[in-house]
Order: C-alpha cells, then structure tokens, then sequence
C-alpha cells in the first residue's frame, strides 16, 4: 500500500505545521493508519483521544463499534454519552 510498517511521529515542520504518522501501525499526536494510537486518529481500529474509526477506544469518537466517553456509532457502542445515528437522526426529524 505504500505505507510503512510503523510510523512514530510526535515532531513539527519549521512552520509549527504537525507532521502526521501514516502507517499500518501509525502512533503519534495525530495519526492515520490501520491500527492507530493518537491524540487525534483515523483508522481501523483506533486507540485516541479524538478518533473517527471503524472500532474506537476514544474520549471523543464517530465509529462502526465503539467504546467512548461522548461518540456516534452504527453498529454497538458502549460509554457515558453515546448514541446511534440511527437514533440522533431520527430525533432530529423529530423536531
């Protein structure tokens, strides 16, 4: 796919711009791979503080499955403010 292994970046270019990790295993503040371990992530399965994923551990998530403090999922989800879109559509159009 073009992409390493395992990508580790917590660094910034000269502009103060983030340098993001890609990989199949990226890690890094922001990050976007398979399986990611981020402050802020996309991938797979995603470890992160904010984390869009097809399978969350996150505070803050959108996911197929998820495990999340605040987040939307589709399929399952488990935390202390979580919802389906399903369900928040539904009560949007309610209004």
């Amino acid at each position: 796919l073009g992409l390493p292994l395992i990508h580790i970046s917590f660094k910034y270019r000269p502009d103060r711009g983030p340098v993001v990790a890609k990989g199949i295993i990226a890690i890094g503040q922001f990050a976007v791979g398979v399986v990611t371990i981020a402050q802020f992530g996309i991938g797979i399965i995603c470890v992160a503080q904010f984390a869009l994923a097809a399978y969350a551990l996150a505070q803050f998530a959108a996911a197929y499955s998820l495990v999340a403090q605040f987040g939307l999922f589709l399929d399952k989800g488990t935390g202390l403010f979580v919802m389906s879109l399903a369900d928040l559509v539904s009560k949007l159009f309610q209004m």
